[in-house]
């Protein structure tokens, strides 16, 4: 009871018949050690982003120097070349489209997996699909980046294909010749199997805390299973999608092993994303940190300090979004 303390006593009213009375409370030993335990954790979060950033910003350096504002602006990236011309730009670009196919795929199934393991699923079996889901995000993205190249991308070229000819109007769906492998689309399939479970997992357990009786009401008064969910759950649950929704855009914009593996690297802007040909900030990294040396290593440092601001960007964001639609906020209860 932290309003409770020595320090603050309170005071009851004093009335004609009644005689003032203090009361007051201390922590005990355990309450003090949990909340510095708590404190400390706080803090050191708080510390380890400003040693990441301060130490990207100074490796940085060097490539900012040399390029100035066109780091941000460039396309082309030959650090090594004569003379050194790079930027993020293109490769950013691509982290983003990537990022956003993969939401647009996750985002809908997580909320209907999270539907049917809170309404749907038998209670006999709903413990062991809740842990077979989760278990879906201990798999490592190296397992999900071969099994997406040997397996998912014979299967989604041909797919590829049938969408291209069938939408050829429609500019990101366009392809200028048939060539469809290691492009956006299919990276994007893959990582939005990486971030479903966590969305999903976040979503089913915003979804369970809805109110028994709010659910109860509306069937009693004659919606159905559907019209239940579609005027209770989902609107009690808007502030939990919205945040496991974010938190998998972080995971997908991070991506590294999966994307390196899929992706052959280019730094066009295109917007046809089902041509071959994509990028991304952490593969790039990946790909490129082991013969890099110099302005190239620097370059490389001043890449990851753009993810490492876009991902800021993109939680604080988040966080603004979550704590004005709360979970329960457009429900009565």
């Amino acid at each position: 009871m932290d309003s409770l303390s020595s320090e603050e006593p309170l005071t009851e009213p004093s009335g004609p018949h009644t005689d003032a009375r203090t009361l007051s409370a201390t922590r005990t030993r355990a309450d003090r050690i949990y909340r510095g335990i708590s404190t400390g954790a706080g803090l050191l979060t708080l510390v380890l982003l400003v040693f990441i950033g301060s130490f990207l910003l100074i490796r940085s350096k060097d490539a900012l120097s040399y390029s100035g504002l066109k780091f941000f602006t460039n396309t082309q990236w030959q650090p090594q070349g004569t003379p050194a011309v790079f930027g993020i730009l293109a490769v950013m670009y691509w982290t983003i489209i990537i990022a956003v196919i993969s939401l647009i795929i996750a985002i809908p199934l997580a909320i209907a997996v999270a539907i049917f393991l809170t309404d749907f699923a038998p209670r006999s079996l709903r413990k062991v699909l809740t842990a077979m889901v989760d278990l879906l995000a201990a798999i490592p993205s190296l397992i999900y980046g071969l099994w997406g190249l040997f397996v998912l991308q014979p299967l989604l070229v041909p797919f590829a294909g049938a969408l291209s000819r069938a939408f050829p109007g429609v500019p990101f769906l366009k392809v200028d010749s048939p060539a469809y492998t290691s492009s956006a689309f299919i990276a994007g399939v893959v990582v939005s199997l990486m971030v479903l479970p966590i969305i999903a997992s976040i979503v089913r357990e915003v979804f369970s805390q809805a109110p028994m009786g709010e659910r109860e009401a509306a069937l009693a008064l004659g919606s159905t299973r559907w019209d239940m969910i579609r005027t209770v759950v989902l609107p009690f649950g808007r502030g939990g999608i919205i945040g496991g929704s974010m938190l998998g855009l972080g995971r997908a914009l991070g991506e590294t092993i999966a994307v390196a593996l899929i992706i052959s690297p280019t730094f066009v802007i295109s917007p046809q994303v089902l041509h071959t040909g994509s990028n991304s900030v952490a593969a790039l990294i990946a790909l490129k940190f082991g013969e890099a040396s110099g302005l190239a290593l620097s370059a490389l440092m001043a890449a990851g300090l753009s993810l490492f601001v876009l991902t800021l960007i993109v939680n604080f964001l988040a966080s603004i979004v979550v704590s004005r639609s709360r979970s329960g906020a457009g429900v009565d209860i």
